[in-house]
């Protein structure tokens, strides 16, 4: 039997077809009337019949270090982004304007601080909250934000007593690892910088220290910029 992908993004009926099989998370990889959410690979590669993807992991400090430092190059480039671009769209085809995805580059780490430093379920949206009305306008109060964010990362990474991050947590695609839910926060922020990088690019604007292959290496980061 034959998988099926469907393209909420680009298939106009994408949403709708999700909706009459009784799913309304994404991603979902679909086998018949068997699916499994696609937030982790390996489970994914379970499911499909492989023995898992061969990636093995950053060490949880490594995966902090290089998280905060992808969030301190978003602080850089959301500083350099023109304050009358960012109710642009980021692309053309889905209506997100870019101060949008600025904020969201750092509220990935508010929702994980949030999930640990509460003890509740990482949530479905937790991380597509947006920002208050009226607020994160410009792109100087986004890299504040961010400046907060970062150092609550900073935080609970110190008052961390087990850092093997072998501890289970609550995530909305079932029971994960910490390291798991930590490793997938970082590389999330991550290829929304890099998306920063594009937008950048594309007013002509040079990035203020690009993030190289050696800061996202290890990150289990998609191909292309939007998928």
């Amino acid at each position: 039997m034959d998988f099926e992908a469907i393209d909420v993004l680009n298939d106009p009926g994408g949403k709708a077809k999700l909706e009459a099989l009784g799913v309304r998370k994404i991603p979902v990889l679909f086998k018949g009337k068997d699916y499994v959410f696609g937030q982790n690979l390996e489970d994914v590669a379970k499911f499909v019949g492989l023995g898992g993807t061969g990636h093995r992991r950053l060490t949880p400090e490594a995966l902090v270090s290089k998280w905060t430092h992808a969030l301190r190059g978003a602080q850089r480039y959301v500083r350099q982004l023109p304050d009358d671009k960012l109710a642009e769209n980021v692309i053309p085809n889905r209506e997100r304007p870019i101060r949008l995805l600025a904020h969201h580059v750092f509220r990935i780490g508010e929702a994980f601080t949030e999930t640990m430093n509460q003890g509740i379920e990482y949530w479905e949206y937790h991380a597509q909250k947006p920002p208050q009305d009226g607020t994160m306008l410009t792109g100087e109060e986004i890299a504040r934000y961010g400046e907060s964010v970062i150092g609550g990362i900073e935080d609970w990474w110190k008052r961390l007593g087990d850092r093997s991050c072998r501890q289970e947590v609550k995530t909305y695609y079932g029971p994960q690892p910490l390291h798991e839910l930590l490793e997938r926060s970082a590389w999330h922020s991550a290829q929304h910088c890099r998306q920063l990088i594009h937008v950048l690019e594309r007013y002509g604007i040079e990035p203020d220290g690009r993030l190289t292959a050696k800061d996202l290496e290890g990150l289990p980061l998609p191909e292309r910029l939007f998928e």
